[in-house]
């Protein structure tokens, strides 16, 4: 694994703000304060030592003001761009005598403030978009217009997230909560169901009992932070086997009268009411997280892991200022990476193939991390014949409903339960770039987020 902050000028040295990988080319995609879209090309460095190549391709103008937000759709054949002032705009991908062209598709009214988070639909038909006007909108592409209004938010919208699996959204606000909507479709007069998301599981706050007298009563403290957090974003994620959802800007007790500790929160899909696990450590609040589009084979690790699963999930984890890499079958973060940027971290992308790891900073510049091939493991097949299929990466929309039932989160030991992590590894002081591996143990000790079990 190489990589560090790619020194060119991604957008007049405005903030970047958001990044998105496009899935069928690998072309990334950047949007910032200077109002547009670039796309750029990422190729591999020219040795085994030199940093991943950043070419510029071409830019996508049209927003008039700041551009928060860019996700592809899952075909990769449309765009989708939030900006400041409540534009949302579609652009579609045309093939042309050169080659292909982005152009604009459709443009979405109805958000009354700056768009902060947008989400495809798995089948690409329908976006979700938060809101700086406390809503989450999910809009019909093919029409153009508003399907569904989600206004029960009392604050910002900072992320949202869709199930791949197609059942449920999730949404995270500055009012210290997190919403996760259940789809119950609506049968049209001509038979056809309508989607239709209700808000089924609100989670706000966790009982907390002190461990220094165990009759004490329970007390209830929050489990994220107020509107104070010093980040325009809270992206959450959906794991791409739609087992779990990893929610980011969480503050965690061990006990009633403890400090407050950042976190980040696994929530399984079996129980939705409420965190399974947390991730908690870093000395600056987490503001995004990401999960890699791949999944991978196990290594026989599963004794100190994190879920019971039949492969590897991987995902990254930003704080303010340094990025986590959790591996499913390990206890301890496998990358480590402090010391990046000036500014905050304000997104996060894998490429397609996860050959790269892509971070961007308001301090206008980007980070990529390269990995060699099968670094980070040999591909899982979903095949049921595993002899003969060939490894490559499962496609979210062919899950089986039943894959996920053997998925559980592994009560961790008592050694592990309460355990507070001595994160060191996020400085005030940008320096050089800090890539640690797990396999290094004497520099983990003292930078590590530990899983603790919620029970």
């Amino acid at each position: 694994m190489r990589g560090g902050t790619i020194q060119i000028n991604w957008h007049d040295t405005k903030p970047v703000l958001t990044l998105d990988f496009h899935f069928p080319t690998g072309t990334l995609a950047t949007g910032g304060g200077d109002n547009d879209i670039k796309l750029w090309i990422i190729s591999p460095g020219e040795s085994q030592k030199k940093f991943p190549l950043s070419s510029y391709q071409k830019s996508l103008s049209y927003h008039s003001s700041t551009v928060n937000a860019l996700r592809f759709s899952p075909s990769g054949e449309f765009l989708a761009s939030g900006a400041d002032g409540g534009d949302l705009v579609i652009w579609k991908l045309h093939s042309t005598d050169d080659g292909s062209a982005w152009k604009v598709f459709k443009t979405l009214l109805f958000h009354r403030k700056d768009v902060l988070d947008l989400q495809w639909s798995p089948d690409g038909g329908y976006l979700i978009s938060g809101s700086v006007d406390n809503s989450c909108i999910i809009w019909d592409i093919s029409k153009g217009s508003v399907h569904q209004i989600l206004d029960a938010h009392l604050h910002y919208v900072q992320g949202v997230s869709w199930d791949p699996l197609g059942c449920y959204v999730a949404s995270l606000s500055s009012d210290r909560t997190c919403r996760i909507y259940v789809n119950k479709p609506q049968t049209k007069q001509k038979g056809h169901d309508k989607i239709n998301y209700v808000s089924q599981y609100l989670l706000t706050k966790l009982e907390v009992q002190n461990t220094d007298d165990s009759t004490a009563l329970l007390a209830k403290t929050h489990l994220f932070h107020d509107e104070t957090l010093n980040s325009f974003f809270r992206r959450l994620s959906w794991s791409p086997d739609g087992s779990f959802l990893l929610v980011p800007a969480g503050i965690c007790k061990l006990s009633p009268a403890s400090d407050p500790i950042n976190a980040a929160y696994i929530i399984s899909r079996k129980e939705l009411s409420r965190p399974a696990m947390s991730l908690v450590g870093p000395s600056k609040p987490i503001v995004a997280v990401r999960f890699c589009p791949i999944l991978f084979c196990l290594q026989g690790n599963t004794a100190t892991g994190l879920f019971k699963l039949p492969y590897r999930v991987i995902f990254a984890v930003a704080t303010i200022n340094s990025l986590y890499i959790y591996d499913s079958e390990s206890i301890s973060p496998i990358v480590i990476v402090a010391g990046l940027h000036y500014a905050a971290i304000t997104d996060i992308s894998w490429s397609p193939n996860a050959k790269y790891l892509a971070l961007s900073s308001q301090d206008g510049y980007c980070s990529i991390l390269e990995f060699d091939d099968d670094e980070l493991g040999v591909p899982f097949s979903l095949e049921v014949d595993s002899k003969s299929a060939p490894q490559g990466m499962p496609s979210t929309t062919n899950v089986k409903a039943d894959v996920e039932d053997c998925m559980d989160i592994d009560h961790l030991g008592a050694d592990h339960m309460d355990r507070k992590a001595d994160v060191k590894a996020d400085e005030e002081k940008p320096v050089q770039p800090n890539l640690v591996k797990a396999s290094d143990t004497n520099k983990l000790t003292k930078k590590r987020i530990t899983p603790t079990a919620i029970s």
